[in-house]
């Protein structure tokens, strides 16, 4: 069997079906990903095992699920599930890890595993996915005296009740609201998350249909957000939310049908936070507006800039115990939810922001809008550290920080430089406090990254 290596990548497993993800494949990671958890846990160990709705993750569920069995472990299998739900139910039934089949945001003809450990801590490269890659390209085979069994659980009402536990229903206005599921499992969520509250929803795509016939599952892209903002001028509504192919990120929509930025998010949400515990952490990735420091600080709370990655958040939050994180990808982390992918936990913190303020959803996202910032923006670029280092030299009079990539700081402007894990792509965002002076930096750098 000859299995494709690049398929193992920084945070997940991932590729095309069946030629790189299939069948044997999948059963092969699945046993070595018990080998690889039992030399670290003594004990039998109990997995859990959830999937997205592609047409290919049935089958690779079931594939898993076998390869669990047989080397001896016990499967509980949640079937159709958020990433957000398997985290869920590792940490709240204290599983010894768990697999979700999933590609995320992908194409229909992708699909791969996230893996995690006890308590929903994250297996990344650094942390596991290099030795599961060794594993399985070895070939090894393994012999089991004793199969496990399968147990199936249907999860969907504790996680309801787990996600509205700390909810104050009281101040949440009869809000209209467009929700962009764009037929991935985040659609099964919606309605049993929602149905309580005074809030009248359009749920656009709900049904699920792996092939993704409405547009992709990814709303990074503008494109696949046009229906999105057509519903939210033709209900006029107070805001829009679009979910991801496994719903573990979310973007919001303001009634101007304008994307707001992850960043001005995660402020509005860190100041509610803050509001009722001063004092807390705020971990915010390093590609952030200045804004954010900013208002945290204002609000009394402790800014902390981070690198980008989930496992690197994850690992830093329970270490300094943060309360809560954000990337500029629409990720959200909030210590109440096991430090894991928390959308609703903050769709709901800005649903009460703005039924509390009275006030437009745009109106409160503009109040934060003091800088101009150019976005993530990908450059083909095939030696990243030798540009990397070319850069640096071109600006070595600011501010240096080396978290993650290359960030300078200048008094008026900034800009972070990384390298693609996967891809040879170096990836750059900018920020100045007007936009000719943004303009002229991004024309500047751009010239300088693609100069051969």
């Amino acid at each position: 069997m000859k299995i494709n290596p690049d398929i193992f990548r920084a945070y997940d497993i991932r590729g095309i079906y069946p030629r790189e993800i299939n069948k044997a494949v999948s059963y092969q990671i699945a046993r070595a990903f018990v080998y690889f958890l039992s030399k670290k846990c003594r004990q039998k160990l109990t997995l859990c095992v959830g999937r997205d709705n592609r047409l290919s993750s049935p089958l690779l569920s079931k594939k898993i699920i076998q390869g669990i069995i047989d080397s001896g472990s016990n499967v509980v299998n949640i079937g159709l599930a958020t990433t957000p739900m398997l985290y869920f139910a590792v940490a709240h039934y204290r599983l010894s890890g768990g697999i979700e089949v999933s590609a995320s945001h992908n194409p229909p003809q992708y699909n791969g595993f996230k893996l995690v450990r006890e308590d929903s801590k994250p297996i990344s490269k650094i942390t596991g996915i290099e030795e599961i890659k060794k594993i399985v390209l070895s070939q090894r085979t393994f012999s089991t005296k004793k199969q496990g069994k399968e147990t199936k659980k249907r999860i969907i009402g504790d996680y309801v009740d787990f996600i509205l536990g700390d909810i104050e229903t009281k101040k949440i206005k009869p809000l209209k609201i467009v929700i962009d599921t764009a037929n991935g499992v985040a659609g099964i969520v919606i309605k049993p998350v929602l149905e309580k509250f005074p809030l009248k929803v359009y749920h656009l795509f709900s049904k699920l249909d792996g092939r993704f016939p409405n547009h992709l599952p990814n709303p990074l892209v503008e494109d696949n957000l046009r229906d999105i903002k057509k519903a939210i001028k033709k209900h006029k509504a107070d805001l829009g939310v679009a979910f991801d192919g496994d719903g573990d990120r979310i973007v919001f929509l303001d009634e101007k049908a304008r994307v707001v930025p992850a960043d001005i998010i995660g402020v509005l949400v860190a100041e509610s936070i803050l509001k009722k515990q001063p004092g807390q952490k705020i971990l915010y990735d390093l590609r952030s507006s200045n804004i954010v420091r900013e208002k945290i600080k204002e609000a009394k709370g402790i800014p902390l800039m981070s690198r980008v990655g989930h496992s690197f958040i994850k690992e830093r939050m329970r270490k300094e115990n943060i309360i809560f994180a954000q990337e500029l990808s629409g990720h959200y982390y909030y210590k109440g939810r096991y430090f894991a992918e928390s959308p609703f936990f903050v769709f709901f913190e800005i649903i009460q922001r703005i039924s509390e303020s009275g006030r437009k959803f745009s109106y409160l996202v503009d109040q934060y809008k003091k800088y101009y910032h150019s976005g993530e923006i990908n450059f083909k670029v095939e030696n990243k550290q030798n540009k990397i280092r070319e850069i640096e030299k071109r600006f070595s009079k600011g501010k240096k920080c080396y978290i993650d990539g290359l960030r300078i700081d200048f008094k008026d402007w900034w800009f972070n430089v990384r390298p693609s894990n996967t891809e040879p792509l170096l990836r750059l965002v900018i920020e100045a406090k007007n936009k000719k002076l943004l303009e002229k930096k991004k024309k500047e750098l751009s010239k300088l990254i693609e100069r051969r």
